[in-house]
């Protein structure tokens, strides 16, 4: 019997359910997977409390890789036995089994394990559209990163390196001060005892900074801002400590003419080819040596502590779950 981490009803943690569930043959246009890991991302906490709303009962996640084992009607790209991974709806991810339509899968070249896979998929994904595509960052920007030592941080820091621009990270403590340094960030600022844009300002000679990457949201909304130079782009990617709410859209005139975004993965991989064209410039940032920490692991069981231990910002780097 397969099993699945279920959510009957939104809340905390605790509505997440560990339960035996039933998997069919494949329909027309889908594939099964069998999944070997599972990824663990900060949006699957917004499904489970509500923030992004669903239907209960449904099975959470967006992230996971395996292999095919059986194919419907209609699927010509992929064959049992395939490796694959994706990072993208339908909703389902944590399972052991499941069917997702084809399009939506990517294969992995031979280069990436399956492990490694899970764990980068959705990030590196979100850091290829943030970098390429929302602000095309070029060489010589200095860019300001708001948890620099998180997961899609870790891999955004290395990114930027290859691209040869400035990092400024933010963190909140020594030890993930010294994660951010080690793969790539080029200056730390501590949000929890420093002044985000004063110490922007500083480093930057008073000019501030192009575009500031902000995956936090309520809290760090007024020093991502004040960090900007005039005509500057706020790229709000996440809201780790609370959605930003009733905002006057007023003050990006009194602060430079700013421009702000909410983009979303989804959004920049909708199509297939989208989909495709980002992850083979992922597979080839790793190949260029962007590293995939994994830094947390977890049995597929454990979801309810695992989503206690992202919320309370005890993880850094990349989570995942062994199936």
């Amino acid at each position: 019997m397969a099993k699945a981490v279920r959510v009957h009803g939104v809340g905390g943690p605790e509505v997440m359910a560990y339960e035996d569930v039933t998997v069919g043959d494949p329909g027309a246009g889908e594939v099964r997977l069998k999944q070997d890991f599972v990824g663990l991302n900060y949006i699957d906490t917004y499904h489970r409390t509500g923030a992004y709303p669903m239907p209960t009962p449904f099975t959470i996640g967006l992230e996971a890789a395996g292999i095919v084992d059986a194919v419907g009607d209609g699927v010509d790209a992929f064959k049992p036995g395939d490796r694959v991974a994706y990072a993208a709806p339908p909703i389902g991810a944590y399972a052991s089994e499941r069917l997702i339509p084809w399009h939506r899968l990517i294969k992995l070249p031979d280069s990436i394990s399956t492990e490694k896979a899970a764990g980068m998929m959705l990030q590196g994904m979100t850091v290829e559209y943030l970098l390429r595509r929302t602000y095309p960052v070029k060489k010589g920007d200095t860019v300001l990163f708001q948890a620099a030592a998180g997961g899609v941080g870790l891999i955004a820091c290395q990114w930027l390196k290859q691209i040869g621009a400035t990092v400024i990270g933010t963190v909140g403590s020594e030890e993930k001060a010294e994660q951010a340094k080690a793969h790539g960030c080029d200056h730390i600022i501590y949000y929890n005892k420093e002044d985000v844009a004063k110490k922007v300002r500083e480093i930057t000679d008073g000019a501030g900074v192009p575009v500031v990457y902000d995956g936090v949201g309520k809290s760090t909304l007024d020093g991502s801002l004040d960090s900007l130079k005039p005509r500057g782009l706020f790229v709000s990617f996440g809201a780790a400590s609370g959605p930003i709410e009733n905002f006057n859209l007023g003050v990006l005139s009194a602060k430079g003419s700013l421009f702000m975004t909410r983009p979303t993965l989804m959004t920049y991989t909708a199509s297939r080819e989208d989909l495709v064209e980002s992850a083979t410039a992922l597979f080839d940032a790793v190949g260029k040596g962007l590293k995939i920490e994994i830094n947390q692991r977890y049995a597929l069981a454990d979801a309810v502590q695992a989503h206690k231990d992202l919320e309370a910002r005890k993880t850094t780097g990349s989570t995942i779950f062994v199936v």
